[in-house]
């Protein structure tokens, strides 16, 4: 060994200590040694001094070894212990092992090779055991900061769960304030709009200009409340699961130009084209034509009040499986691709500030992201800044009933490449085959 060891002789025999220190300087050992004759000098010296191997004799004037070693066990005193045993001794080297011995070595076998070899052979396990040791003692305080994580994962586990509590009585309330409070709306709010209705018929009197201006405001103000207090009643229905399809047989076709004839007017007061295009085979479809109703009405209202110039056309057609494609384009402002998955949030508008150009609850996407899940269809936004939008709805074209609503949200959003965009013919009844597809260019 290069390293230079210290080295601990316990024994009473000065000839034995002389023939340890002789042998291990023959070997080539390099030592610093130490001796003392009793278990009383070895258990004082060992608490103050660390040592690389002890040399103990098994018959001490004082105490056996057995009792030294146990006793500096007790003290958690750890060195490497070679017991030199006796004639006769050897029986006892099972006892000494247990109790805490690194080897043992009959002083008849002393010589150069034999206590070379053994003190390697002790020190090379002393170390790996200590090594161990420290593995262990990582391990445990390893497996000790582990438990400590997991009591804090359950505690904010827990407060998480009573978050959420909270937060499903919260969202129970405040469906059920809306619901209420739509509802109690409702009524005061029809007879504003029926009284005007009354007021403007030429047999319950003539009105003058002014009269009849101011009572037609009153009318178009109350019909515009009426509907966000229908918007909020709808999506707190939705919410609480309060809302059910009435499915039915219908013509889908004719459904689609009633609501385009009613919204005309809105689009015609922004001098804005509002074009038709069906193709279809087999018009009928089963489902709620109320419910399909009011999609197209939130998709042209939103189309009619994010355009500013331009056209908007409205465009129905089959799909393989048994499904139909409901599509409304716009040449109106446009979605940045980051307001995408926000889209469909209720009460999510692209502008959030209070003094925002285009008003609105911001209910009316939420409201035909739900319906289209109830229906079991899907939603796909394609929109370009400055270009506009499109908002294609697939529908089965019979639905199941009842109907519960998937998991996963029916939008499905995805940026367009400049040649994906396409403005389908103007002209409405052009047949879907003749109609050409001129891609929008950003210079």
């Amino acid at each position: 060994m290069e390293e230079t060891l210290k080295i601990l002789v316990v024994d009473d025999d000065e000839v034995d200590r002389i023939a340890i220190c002789s042998a291990l300087t023959k070997a080539g050992v390099q030592i610093e040694l130490s001796e003392v004759g009793n278990g009383n000098e070895a258990f004082s010296v060992l608490s103050i001094t660390t040592y690389d191997c002890v040399f103990l004799d098994y018959r001490l004037p004082d105490r056996d070894a057995l009792t030294l070693i146990q006793q500096l066990r007790s003290s958690e005193i750890k060195v490497p212990l070679v017991v030199l045993t006796g004639q006769g001794d050897e029986e006892i080297t099972l006892q000494l092992l247990e109790a805490g011995a690194t080897d043992y070595l009959s002083k008849s076998r002393i010589s150069p090779e034999t206590l070379s070899q053994v003190l390697r052979n002790v020190i090379r396990i002393y170390r790996a055991e200590i090594q161990a040791d420290l593995a262990n003692q990582q391990l445990r305080e390893t497996h000790e900061q582990l438990i400590f994580k997991n009591q804090e994962l359950e505690r904010q586990q827990q407060q998480i769960q009573l978050q959420n509590f909270k937060l499903l009585e919260a969202s129970r309330l405040k469906s059920l304030f809306l619901a209420t409070i739509s509802h109690e709306l409702r009524t005061p709010m029809n007879a504003i709009i029926g009284f005007s209705q009354i007021l403007l018929r030429p047999k319950f009197g003539q009105l003058t200009r002014q009269q009849a201006d101011m009572v037609e405001r009153i009318l178009n103000n109350g019909k515009h409340l009426l509907m966000l207090l229908n918007e909020v009643l709808d999506f707190s229905k939705l919410e609480g699961g309060g809302l059910d399809l009435k499915a039915e047989r219908f013509d889908i076709s004719k459904v689609i130009n009633l609501v385009v004839s009613e919204m005309r007017s809105l689009a015609d007061a922004k001098n804005l084209s509002l074009l038709v295009q069906t193709d279809l085979q087999n018009p009928l479809v089963f489902n709620d034509p109320v419910r399909v109703k009011q999609i197209l009405i939130n998709l042209l209202s939103n189309a009619i009040k994010f355009t500013e110039s331009g056209e908007i056309w409205v465009e129905v057609k089959e799909l393989p499986a048994n499904r139909v494609v409901i599509i409304v384009q716009d040449t109106g402002i446009g979605i940045a691709p980051r307001d995408f998955q926000h889209i469909f949030e209720a009460f999510r508008q692209v502008d959030q500030t209070i003094t925002r150009k285009y008003p609105g609850t911001g209910l009316g996407l939420a409201i035909i992201d739900s319906l289209v899940r109830m229906m079991g269809g899907k939603i796909f936004l394609e929109s370009k800044l400055g270009i506009g939008s499109r908002f294609k709805i697939e529908l089965p074209r019979q639905i199941t009933l009842p109907t519960v609503a998937a998991n996963a949200p029916a939008s499905q959003a995805s940026q367009l490449d400049n040649d994906d965009f396409f403005c389908p013919a103007k002209n409405p009844h052009q047949s879907s085959s003749q109609a050409s597809k001129a891609p929008y260019r950003i210079s």
